[in-house]
């Protein structure tokens, strides 16, 4: 069974019952340029790039294959490749870090 909360908006105070589900939730967090996550699950192809490697933006950093699609992931923005946290054949799921730049 939910609780009974208190929510204040604009100085206004709401009883409101608010589920464990929501409680719970994750708390947004604005994605980070320097973190390559995998935006879908499924096998990495090729690894272009090593540590220590400067990239430019828009620059090939590895392929990810997911339902028969092969999927080329670049960098956002310039840098250097801090480490790289996958191999070719390996598995990886949704959200899992791929590459960090510095």
């Amino acid at each position: 069974m939910s609780d009974q909360k208190t929510l204040v908006i604009d100085d206004t105070a709401y009883q409101t019952r608010l589920t464990k589900k929501f409680a719970r939730r994750k708390p947004y967090a604005p994605k980070d340029p320097k973190r390559i996550a995998a935006f879908i699950p499924g096998v990495i192809r090729d690894v272009r790039v090593a540590p220590g490697d400067h990239v430019r933006r828009g620059q090939s950093l590895l392929v990810l294959e997911a339902m028969k699609m092969q999927n080329d992931l670049g960098a956002q923005d310039e840098g250097v490749i801090k480490a790289v946290h996958v191999s070719p054949g390996e598995t990886v799921a949704k959200g899992q870090l791929l590459i960090e730049l510095e």
